[in-house]
C-alpha cells in the first residue's frame, strides 16, 4: 500500500470553514445590482427570490458559490441583474443574518422584510393559518 502523503481529503475540506469567526465588511448594491429575499429554492442551482424593486426573478447561484454558501429560502442576498433578461438575475453574495439587520438599520432595506426568518410559500393551501392553539390555564390544569 502507498504511503498516505497528503493531509487529508475531501473530509478535510468540508470541515474547514474560515470565513465563520470573522468579520467582513458591508457590501452595498451598486449600478446593475438589487436586494432579493430567497422565495424557494429550486435546485441545479437556482432559486427564486423576490428583488426589493418588487419583481420576482428566477436566481442563478454562481460557481463560487455553489456548494460553498448554503442559500436556503428567507435569506437575504445581492443580485446582479441582466440587461438582457430582467426575468432572470445571478447571485452574487449572501447576507449573513447580522449583516441583514445592519443593511435595515442603515434603511438599505424596507422595514417590510423579515430578517432571519422563512418566507410562507405562496402555494400553502392552509391560507396562512397558523399550525398551534391557544390553551387558558385552566385547561392545562385539567390536563
Amino acid at each position: 500500500m502507498p504511503k498516505n502523503k497528503g493531509k487529508g481529503g475531501k473530509n478535510k475540506k468540508r470541515g474547514k470553514n474560515e470565513a465563520d469567526d470573522e468579520k467582513r465588511e458591508l457590501v452595498y448594491k451598486e449600478d446593475g445590482q438589487e436586494y432579493a429575499q430567497v422565495i424557494r429554492m429550486l435546485g441545479n442551482g437556482r432559486c427564486e427570490a423576490m428583488c426589493i424593486d418588487g419583481a420576482k426573478r428566477l436566481c442563478h447561484i454562481r460557481g463560487k458559490m455553489h456548494k460553498k454558501v448554503w442559500i436556503a429560502a428567507g435569506d437575504i442576498i445581492l443580485v446582479g441583474l441582466r440587461e438582457y433578461q430582467d426575468d432572470k438575475a445571478d447571485v452574487i453574495l449572501k447576507y449573513m443574518a447580522d449583516e441583514a439587520r445592519r443593511l435595515q438599520q442603515y434603511e438599505e432595506l424596507p422595514e417590510s422584510i423579515r430578517v432571519n426568518e422563512s418566507v410562507m410559500d405562496p402555494g400553502d393551501d392552509d391560507g396562512g393559518i397558523d399550525d398551534y392553539v391557544d390553551f387558558e390555564d385552566e385547561d392545562i390544569d385539567r390536563i
